[in-house]
């Protein structure tokens, strides 16, 4: 059976995934609350990059750029390359219309992320991002 902890994370990363404002809201500060109670690094670091989705949906990208950060901080703690990977294509994400370089640098760290574990559908995705910078 799953628990509260799964279940608000999945919610969470989908409506990330999704771009669901309303269920980032939602969801993102359920699964920090239980993370940070229960001292769960991994689901705490997608709480933040949950949060740092919510806050760019928002229009607050200093926001959104502190959680993905604190995200990315954690993963890379833990070694999880492919939550590596999909942080760092976030934050070019959240990047494009302030820096396109900083944009077309997080995308080349997450493609290397993606291509280091085979993670053949992020990276392709990946390098379109990258191509549309060209």
């Amino acid at each position: 059976m799953a628990h509260d902890h799964e279940i608000y994370m999945v919610l969470a990363d989908t409506a990330a995934e999704l771009r669901d404002l309303d269920a980032l809201r939602k969801y993102a500060p359920q699964i920090e609350r239980l993370a940070t109670r229960d001292n769960h690094r991994f689901y705490l670091a997608i709480a933040y990059r949950a949060l740092g989705v919510a806050h760019w949906l928002a229009g607050e990208n200093a926001e959104a750029e502190t959680r993905l950060m604190q995200a990315l901080g954690l993963f890379t703690k833990l070694g999880t390359r492919w939550q590596i990977g999909r942080t760092l294509f976030e934050l070019g994400e959240l990047n494009l219309i302030d820096s396109r370089m900083k944009a077309r640098e997080y995308y080349s760290q997450a493609l290397g992320s993606f291509e280091e574990i085979q993670a053949s559908p992020n990276a392709e995705r990946t390098r379109v991002a990258l191509n549309s910078l060209m």
